[in-house]
C-alpha cells in the first residue's frame, strides 16, 4: 500500500476539523485566547484633550510677554475656570487641557518668579497636547477577530473599557500512552522499564498551544487495560494516543479502538520520522494515534495535530511558522519520504539564518529534540545539499 503524502494527510485533517464554539469571558482571563469577533471600543481615548508634558497651558499669541499663573490642572483634578488673555495655568502630564489655552510649554522652557512666568522657548502653536481621540474613538475596532490575545491587546481593550470579550473555546485533548515498559516520572525505575516522557511532553504541548490537556495515564499492552482507559475518553475535542500504532505483536490499540467505534481516515504517511501515524474519528472525536518514539510523536504533532488545534481555535497561522536558512554543512540526498531533521538555526549580524543538523537524528533521542529550535524539511527525493544551500525550516521555537 502506497504511503499517503504529508500534504494529503494534512488536507484530510483540516477538511474534517471545524472551529469550536464561542464563549464570553472576562478580559482578565483572556491571555492566550483567540478573539471570535472584532471588538470595538466603548469610549474615546483620550476622552479629552490632555497635556503630553509637565509645563504650563498658555495662549500661543501671548507667549512674548510675561504671564500670570492663575491655577493648575492635574490628572483627575482639572482647572475649572476659563483662562483669559495674559494668563497661564500650571499643567501636568495627562491633565485635561484648560479652556482658553491652545499650547503647552514644557517647564524646562519657563522661568518663574512667584506667579509670573516668562516663556524662553516655544516654537509651535498646539505643542505638547494630546488631542481627544488621538489614540482611538468610540466604536473603533481595537482587536480584530482571530487575534491571539496578549498583554498589549489586554491593555488596549482595558483602555477602551471592554470588560468582556468573545473567544473560541479551547480544545480539550485527552492524552493516553501505551506500553508495559513505561513508568511515571519520579518512579523507581527497575529492569526493562523506562520513564514515560511522551505524556508530559504532550501535556505541555497542548497547554503551550491553547488547549486543555486531560491526562488518561498509561495503558498496559493488554486489550482489557486499553478498553478501560479509552472508556474515559469523554467530552473532549481531540483524543491522542502515543505508542502502539505500528505492526508489532503488542501494538494493539488500533484494533481495540476500531472495536470501540474508531473510523480510520488514514494510517501511515510518507514522512520520516512519524510514518505510522493514524488519524480518524473516534465516536465524533478527532483521533490521532502517534508513534511511540518521542521525536516521531513531536514531528507528527507539529505537522498534523497542531494545525488542527489552531483551526479549532480560529488561529489563522495553522501551525508553526516556516522560514529558510542556509546550510552549515552538506546533506545527503533525500529518500522516498519527507524528512524532518531536528536542527538548530542562528542568525548572524545581518539577519541571515544558518542551520545545523549534525546531532544524531535517532527518533528516540530526546536531547537532539530539546537542543533544536527548528526542523529542516527535506522533500521526497531532495537533491544532495551543500554548504550555503537554502533550505526550508519549521520554526519550532522562536
Amino acid at each position: 500500500m502506497a504511503l499517503l503524502p504529508v500534504a494529503d494527510a494534512l488536507s484530510r485533517i483540516l477538511n474534517s476539523v471545524d472551529r469550536l464554539e464561542q464563549e464570553s469571558i472576562s478580559l482578565h482571563d483572556a491571555l492566550g485566547r483567540v478573539a471570535a469577533k472584532d471588538h470595538k471600543s466603548n469610549l474615546t481615548q483620550p476622552p479629552f484633550a490632555a497635556s503630553a508634558m509637565d509645563g504650563y497651558a498658555v495662549r500661543y499669541d501671548d507667549i512674548s510677554a510675561p504671564l500670570i499663573v492663575v491655577g493648575e490642572s492635574q490628572a483627575g483634578a482639572s482647572f475649572t475656570g476659563k483662562m483669559e488673555k495674559g494668563q497661564a495655568v500650571r499643567i501636568f502630564t495627562g491633565a485635561p487641557m484648560v479652556d482658553g489655552a491652545d499650547t503647552v510649554v514644557i517647564q524646562e522652557n519657563i522661568s518663574r518668579v512667584g506667579d509670573e512666568i516668562t516663556i524662553n522657548d516655544c516654537k509651535q502653536k498646539g505643542s505638547n497636547i494630546r488631542k481627544a481621540g488621538g489614540d482611538f474613538m468610540v466604536d473603533d475596532v481595537l482587536v480584530y477577530s482571530n487575534t491571539i490575545i496578549d498583554a498589549r491587546h489586554i491593555a488596549l481593550l482595558a483602555a477602551g473599557n471592554v470588560a468582556k470579550i468573545d473567544v473560541y473555546h479551547q480544545p480539550k485533548v485527552a492524552i493516553l500512552s501505551t506500553g508495559d515498559e513505561l513508568l511515571e516520572v519520579g518512579s523507581e525505575i527497575g529492569p526493562d522499564k523506562i520513564v514515560n516522557s511522551n505524556v508530559p511532553m504532550f501535556m505541555a504541548l497542548v497547554k503551550e498551544h491553547g488547549g486543555i490537556p486531560v491526562n488518561l495515564g498509561t495503558a498496559k499492552d493488554t486489550v482489557e487495560d486499553v478498553k478501560n482507559k479509552i472508556a474515559e475518553v469523554k467530552n473532549v475535542d481531540i483524543f491522542v494516543s502515543i505508542g502502539g500504532v505500528s505492526v508489532g505483536d503488542y501494538d494493539i490499540i488500533q484494533d481495540v479502538l476500531k472495536d470501540a467505534g474508531l473510523k480510520v481516515n488514514f494510517w501511515k504517511v510518507a514522512m520520516q520520522p512519524g510514518k505510522p501515524i493514524v488519524y480518524g474519528d473516534f465516536n465524533g472525536i478527532h483521533y490521532f494515534g502517534m508513534p511511540g518514539n518521542p521525536s516521531s510523536a513531536y514531528v507528527c504533532f507539529a505537522n498534523f495535530m497542531l494545525p488542527a488545534m489552531c483551526k479549532m481555535q480560529g488561529i489563522v497561522q495553522l501551525g508553526f511558522k516556516t522560514s529558510h536558512a542556509q546550510l552549515e554543512h552538506d546533506l545527503k540526498a533525500g529518500g522516498p519520504r519527507m524528512n524532518y531533521m531536528r536542527a538548530h538555526y542562528k542568525e548572524n549580524e545581518t539577519g541571515e539564518k544558518w542551520v545545523n543538523a549534525t546531532l544524531t537524528q535517532s527518533s528516540a533521542n530526546l536531547k537532539t529534540l530539546a537542543r533544536s529550535n527548528c526542523l529542516i524539511v527535506r522533500d521526497v527525493d531532495a537533491p544532495q545539499g551543500t554548504i550555503g544551500d537554502l533550505v526550508k525550516i519549521i520554526l519550532i521555537k522562536s
